[in-house]
């Protein structure tokens, strides 16, 4: 889906949002490389992002070409910040109703209303593609996102527990969560 740009302001800054671009996929990957090392609280590891500049522009043309998925990047003053997107759950008439959420910001950027203000449209750009439930999965020890989605609306359904293993041994639960639309 191809989302129309929109300039959104959060207190004295403004953001701009977009749907994703093929020249955007080399930028992507050094952002994925960069935002898993920021935080334990996403999938991966940076060294684990092995995609190639083709397949990463072919995910892109995918999301935009698709009418049930849509890959936001966020923007401010033309420095990309940030990414959500929303996905279908396949193509199966049953999870029709149904899509997964995830947003990632670099962290000098976390804390300062971006996440929510880039949550709230992409529930809405949800709902204008006729889903009626958004779902997902956050490291339980994300406090910080997880009061960000409760107050967005969305519940916590389950407990994934030992989601994650980190290198140093340790696991990491995760909360499944998910908002009617």
């Amino acid at each position: 889906m191809v989302y129309e740009t929109k300039n959104l302001k959060i207190g004295e800054r403004t953001i701009l949002l977009r749907s994703a671009r093929e020249e955007d996929a080399e930028a992507l990957l050094s952002y994925m490389k960069i935002i898993y090392g920021e935080t334990p609280y996403l999938i991966r590891e940076p060294e684990e992002v092995t995609l190639t500049l083709e397949q990463e522009e072919n995910f892109i043309r995918e999301r935009v070409e698709s009418e049930r998925d849509l890959l936001l990047l966020v923007f401010e003053s033309g420095t990309h910040i940030g990414n959500c997107s929303i996905s279908g759950l396949g193509s199966y008439s049953r999870y029709a109703h149904r899509c997964d959420m995830a947003i990632a910001l670099y962290q000098k950027y976390c804390g300062a209303g971006i996440g929510r203000k880039v949550m709230e449209e992409a529930i809405g750009a949800a709902r204008d593609m006729g889903y009626e439930q958004a779902e997902l999965e956050v490291a339980a020890g994300n406090e910080r996102a997880v009061r960000l989605y409760e107050s967005l609306g969305f519940q916590k359904y389950g407990t994934f527990p030992d989601n994650m293993k980190y290198k140093d041994g340790t696991y990491e639960d995760a909360y499944w969560m998910m908002k009617k639309l």
